[in-house]
């Protein structure tokens, strides 16, 4: 093997350094995978609290440093212990956002801070303990919430597109609805008639087309970017922390959802990159991490974390696994979220931009849940039983206001159970999936 081959050769090894001209490249292919993930979640949860501009912008800036912190953790993780040591990007994650405006809408900013502390703690105890958690969990109860996230996230994609609150002077005119159908459009272009690095950045791609757009039709402010800074620290506790236990259990719940996607993220990696399944030390310190990282955020004004599918999807194309190719995307990222004029920047994409680059994004979660659901081949009565009834119970919910509110409920039962359809589908999933009998068939799947 000659030298350049050794070196090309590295960059399918976890350790070791590949020459600048691979690395660069495929990290910035990471980079653009991620990072409309990484900052739209907190674009909409600002609108839900009522922040303004420069709190948003605070928002956006440290979700990419976050992030970055985060991904860094996966790669080296701290005492062996927490991090999964596993080529992984984890960040800030539309997976939260249902539960997040529910609870955001209700109670405030501070409320999600302090339920996401809690939270954090929850998936650190599954961490600990996933060995014997996971039992719970099966495909059929993963894919039935991550089903359920997906179809809850398509009205707030669609209010987005629209133009994101009715006091918007845009919201429902046909400028809004034109950029919005012109980002969704070459999003949709870009996914399924180009390759390479059209294809993995169609996101990025379709949300500048869009933004160029919506600066021809005006509805774009760049007020905001003047005033920002070009250099800051996040600061400590810029935004009151609150604990109401109704939140927390609430949103602890879609935490351990998130840890059993975590799961499948880790083992999608490892499968389609080193070929063989994580260890239960891996599992545990990259849920552990998750979780943590969580708990640190909520103190600087952060979101919750979770793992990226789409740069795991990465991974299994291309197969590079080389560690320094994930943590040059993760300096990437750090370095844009020091700049507070770029994160104010990040802030000005009009909503519409947003929601017709996202509905893709969220159309991808719901067929990610039906794909776990029927992943073995076998769609039984049984199945349709546990993923129909759980769905129908956590949306129809949702779906009439105060349902849960009349006379003998208690102030908290509507906030853990009628503010967000993943909890109740999660609950009944579970219960579902442990009381009905499984078929002949399901039981055939399984001896596989």
């Amino acid at each position: 093997m000659t030298h350049s081959s050794a070196q090309t050769a590295s960059v399918f090894c976890f350790t070791g350094v590949p020459p600048l001209g691979q690395t660069i490249p495929l990290g910035l292919q990471h980079v653009v995978a991620a990072v409309v993930g990484v900052i739209t979640p907190a674009m909409i949860i600002s609108g839900t609290c009522g922040l303004n501009a420069a709190e948003e912008t605070l928002m956006v800036q440290v979700s990419l440093i976050l992030t970055a912190v985060a991904t860094l953790l996966q790669l080296f993780p701290l005492f062996r212990r927490i991090g999964a040591r596993l080529p992984v990007v984890m960040g800030i994650s539309f997976a939260y956002v249902p539960t997040l405006t529910a609870i955001g809408g209700q109670f405030g900013l501070s409320t999600i801070l302090g339920a996401e502390i809690i939270g954090g703690c929850v998936a650190i105890v599954f961490g600990i303990f996933v060995k014997q958690i996971r039992i719970f969990f099966p495909p059929l109860v993963t894919g039935t919430v991550i089903f359920t996230i997906g179809l809850s996230l398509y009205p707030t994609a669609v209010r987005y597109m629209a133009g994101g609150s009715a006091d918007s002077p845009w919201f429902g005119g046909l400028r809004s609805w034109s950029v919005a159908l012109i980002t969704f459009g070459v999003v949709v272009f870009l996914n399924h008639f180009t390759r390479g690095i059209w294809r993995l950045g169609a996101l990025l791609f379709g949300m500048i087309v869009g933004y160029l757009t919506a600066l021809c039709f005006g509805i774009v402010d760049l007020s905001k970017v003047g005033p920002a800074a070009w250099f800051a620290l996040p600061a400590v506790m810029p935004f009151r922390i609150e604990f109401v236990p109704a939140a927390s259990v609430s949103l602890a719940i879609v935490y351990v959802v998130n840890a059993v996607q975590t799961i499948g993220d880790l083992s999608s990696t490892t499968m389609g990159g080193m070929e063989r399944m994580p260890t239960d030390r891996e599992f545990s310190g990259g849920i552990v991490a998750q979780g943590l990282m969580s708990i640190v955020g909520a103190f600087f004004g952060g979101l919750p974390t979770a793992s990226y599918s789409q740069n795991v999807g990465i991974v299994t194309v291309n197969k590079v696994i080389n560690r320094a190719v994930f943590a040059f995307a993760a300096l990437v990222l750090l370095v844009a979220g020091l700049m507070p004029k770029l994160a104010a920047a990040l802030t000005t994409i009009p909503q519409c931009v947003i929601g017709g680059a996202t509905l893709s994004v969220f159309a991808a979660i719901t067929m990610t849940g039906i794909r776990m659901i029927t992943g073995d081949g076998v769609f039984t009565a049984r199945k349709s039983t546990v993923v129909g009834l759980s769905v129908a119970l956590g949306v129809g919910i949702t779906q009439v206001p105060g349902c849960l509110a009349g006379s003998g409920f208690p102030d908290w039962v509507t906030t853990v159970f009628g503010s967000s359809s993943v909890v109740v589908a999660t609950l009944m999933a579970i219960l579902l999936n442990l009381i009905l009998p499984k078929d002949r068939t399901e039981r055939k799947a399984e001896e596989k």
